[in-house]
């Protein structure tokens, strides 16, 4: 049975980044170093104030450390691996651009509806996880149904999401070195020569 270090580095890397960045936002809350309200999705502020961070750190704070919290941890780190060992497997700047876009909720099937019950259960805001489902099937519109019936994929991952994967080598496999992919022929040793078959 693998401990949790040996579980958390086998994470692939944008769940894991995406999960760390969660559990250190809610860590620094918990430690009183920021205030919620200032992170969180108003979009009077946004439009109004052009505090545009808000489309982006609201999704990272899912609330205070609780029973709550751990399982929507739990289920995003599980779907993530599904998708990013599945679908999006060698396709992470693909995965990247779903997350920044926020179609995580969507592709994950049963992961909008289970969050949805714990917001329910917990008494939280049902409107960001209703708005995140919606954006979802937007996304897996855009990208999965309208191609098919022929239309253009209008939200194609743009050529700077690659260029950061690329760059950062997110996702990159190591590469076997030379000598290991390919092994000079044996020119000594006890059994050299040609061989031939039996039937030969």
């Amino acid at each position: 049975m693998s401990t949790p270090a040996e579980w958390y580095h086998s994470l692939p890397p944008i769940t894991k980044a995406y999960g760390t960045a969660c559990f250190l936002f809610t860590a620094a809350f918990q430690l009183g170093l920021y205030d919620p309200r200032k992170i969180a999705l108003v979009y009077s502020l946004v439009f109004k104030r052009l505090q545009v961070w808000r489309l982006f750190t609201n999704f990272f704070f899912l609330g205070p450390f609780s029973v709550n919290f751990g399982i929507r941890l739990l289920m995003i780190a599980r779907y993530g691996v599904q998708l990013e060992g599945g679908p999006f497997d060698r396709r992470t700047a693909d995965f990247l651009w779903m997350m920044i876009f926020g179609g995580l909720t969507l592709s994950g099937f049963y992961l909008p509806w289970m969050m949805l019950g714990l917001d329910v259960i917990f008494g939280s805001p049902l409107l960001p996880i209703l708005l995140g489902i919606i954006t979802g099937h937007i996304y897996y519109f855009l990208t999965v149904l309208h191609p098919l019936a022929g239309g253009k994929n209008i939200l194609k991952t743009p050529n700077w999401v690659h260029k950061i994967v690329a760059r950062w080598r997110i996702g990159a496999r190591v590469a076997a070195p030379a000598a290991a992919r390919a092994q000079p022929e044996r020119t000594t040793g006890p059994f050299t020569g040609r061989g031939r078959r039996l039937t030969d």
